[in-house]
């Protein structure tokens, strides 16, 4: 009798102790809609002895050392063969919360050996200048010039927040060509985050590269009801401080739906009423994703107000990691 392939949840954490508490509250969120597959962190030490002095370590059922050298952004997403405890492993970002059940995300995972939530065409700010800048990038066409140095035909929009993994050997081809790709950013269009006053570099667009390549499909990232994760925008994002109930206005227009990125909440508000004004762009969903992810930094206040609760709470009463329900509520 064959043996049904194991699926886990894999997250990673470096740097200050909040850190960690993040992995801890979005595991807290996982396990009221997921009690049954385990959850890998790979951290440093400290974290883990932080979690370990608390008995919060038995929340995640694999917790390994992450090597210094992999205590970056692309130290992990670009290796991330190295750090695949299950058959089938959901490489999941900290700051997610779970919304509901993901049996349905699963199932539709099974089907890839590699895949990563996006989109099957970037626009010219993937990767590249996100100021005035990206004018000149279009008007030059710098994406197509890219695309014929390296041989390519088409570039896929990664976001990497949710990638799965099952074939290990293609994820180590996968990471090992992004990593050249990395490598070889003078030859394309896209900057530099260093540059940009970022202390990492972005792994999206060499991974984007490395699946085109490879030609593999990417999970899509916006799929109505059926969404893996969206974003957190507190204007579009309806939700109760434990995110027990969460709804995202999810306008079906791709243009209107990319203005939730605008930092400026005034701006912001303005243009989706203006855009929306416009024969059938103004069409939106009230639905629930499998994930909210707090990517946007200026969007991140919630997440980590309720990141902070969850560790006081757990910290400070008598609830343990031998103590874990099914269905955790933090009030």
């Amino acid at each position: 009798m064959s043996r049904s392939p194991s699926e886990g949840y894999v997250l990673h954490t470096y740097g200050p102790e909040r850190y960690v508490q993040h992995a801890l509250a979005s595991v807290v969120t996982l396990r009221r809609h997921d009690p049954i597959r385990p959850v890998a962190l790979f951290c440093p030490p400290e974290h883990q002895a932080l979690l370990k002095h608390y008995g919060l370590d038995q929340w995640f059922q694999v917790i390994a050392p992450l090597p210094e050298a992999h205590r970056s952004i692309v130290g992990f997403k670009h290796h991330l063969h190295r750090f695949m405890p299950f058959d089938r492993c959901l490489f999941v970002d900290a700051d997610m919360i779970w919304c509901r059940n993901p049996d349905p995300l699963w199932q539709q995972l099974a089907a890839f050996p590699f895949t990563a939530t996006g989109l099957e065409r970037a626009d010219f700010f993937f990767g590249g200048p996100k100021g005035l800048g990206v004018v000149k990038d279009f008007l030059l066409d710098r994406r197509r010039r890219t695309l014929r140095r390296l041989g390519l035909t088409y570039l896929p929009r990664v976001q990497a927040g949710m990638i799965f993994a099952q074939d290990a050997e293609l994820t180590r081809t996968v990471c090992e060509l992004a990593a050249a790709f990395l490598a070889r950013r003078t030859e394309t269009h896209f900057r530099s985050r260093l540059h940009e006053g970022r202390s990492e570099e972005s792994c999206e667009w060499s991974l984007a590269l490395a699946m085109s390549q490879l030609n593999l499909p990417v999970f899509p990232w916006f799929a109505g009801q059926n969404s893996p994760q969206l974003d957190f925008i507190e204007d579009l994002t309806t939700y109760d401080p434990d995110f027990e109930q969460v709804r995202c206005r999810y306008y079906t227009d791709r243009l209107v739906y990319a203005l939730r990125g605008l930092p400026n909440a005034t701006l912001r508000r303005l243009l989706l009423r203006l855009f929306t004004c416009l024969p059938g762009r103004g069409d939106y969903m009230e639905v629930t994703p499998f994930a909210l992810h707090f990517g946007w930094l200026h969007q991140k206040a919630p997440f980590y107000a309720f990141a902070t609760r969850v560790w006081h709470q757990l910290t400070h009463s008598k609830l343990r990691s031998e103590q874990v329900p099914e269905k955790v509520r933090i009030s």
